[in-house]
C-alpha cells in the first residue's frame, strides 16, 4: 500500500481504478484456486450459489443469470447432476419444464465453498484489521448497489471476471 499522502491519491491522480481491478483480480485468483474442484471452478461455485440463493426455477433463468450460453449451461448442469450436486426435477406447475434443485449434498458443497471463500477474502485482507475489513465490504457493497444497470450479484461477477 502507498504511504504517500493521501491528497495525491485523490481527483485526477486517484488509485481507486487500480485498486478496485487489483483486488478483482486477486479476489477472482483465490476464489479460483479455492473452487477448482467444482466442475468448471468459480463458474461452478456461482452457478450452485444461483440455484440455492437465486429462486431461478429454470436451466434457461439460470443460463440468463450468469450470463452461460443455454448450451454450454445444459453440459455444466449435466456435471453437477452427475456429481450429485444438482437435480432436475418436473415443475408441478409445468409438466415440459424442469426445475433444477440442489441435492443435499450439493447444499454441503456449498456450505464448505463458502467457508473457503471467506477464509480467501480474510487472507486478501489481512493487511486491515477486523473492523476495518467489515467497514470496506459495508462501503463497496453500498457503493456498488445500484452503480450499474444489473443489481444481480452472480451476473455482475461472472461478467467482471470472465472480461478480456
Amino acid at each position: 500500500m502507498s504511504t504517500a499522502p493521501a491528497e495525491t491519491r485523490t481527483g485526477q491522480h486517484s488509485l481507486f481504478g487500480w485498486s478496485l481491478a487489483a483486488l478483482l483480480r486477486e479476489w477472482s485468483a483465490r476464489v479460483d484456486a479455492a473452487a477448482d474442484d467444482l466442475p468448471q471452478g468459480t463458474r461452478g461455485y456461482q452457478l450452485l450459489t444461483a440455484v440455492v440463493h437465486g429462486n431461478l426455477p429454470s436451466q434457461a433463468a439460470l443460463a440468463s443469470t450468469l450470463g452461460i450460453d443455454r448450451t454450454v449451461m445444459t453440459y455444466l448442469l449435466d456435471a453437477f447432476e452427475e456429481c450429485g450436486l444438482v437435480a432436475r426435477q418436473q415443475d408441478p406447475a409445468d409438466r415440459r419444464a424442469r426445475r433444477i434443485v440442489a441435492t443435499d449434498k450439493g447444499l454441503g458443497v456449498l456450505a464448505a465453498m463458502d467457508a473457503r471463500v471467506a477464509a480467501a477474502e480474510e487472507e486478501l485482507l489481512a493487511g486491515l484489521e477486523p473492523t476495518q475489513r467489515a467497514l470496506l465490504r459495508e462501503l463497496l457493497e453500498r457503493a456498488a448497489t445500484g452503480a450499474g444497470p444489473d443489481d444481480d450479484p452472480c451476473r455482475t461477477v461472472v461478467e467482471a471476471t470472465t472480461r478480456s
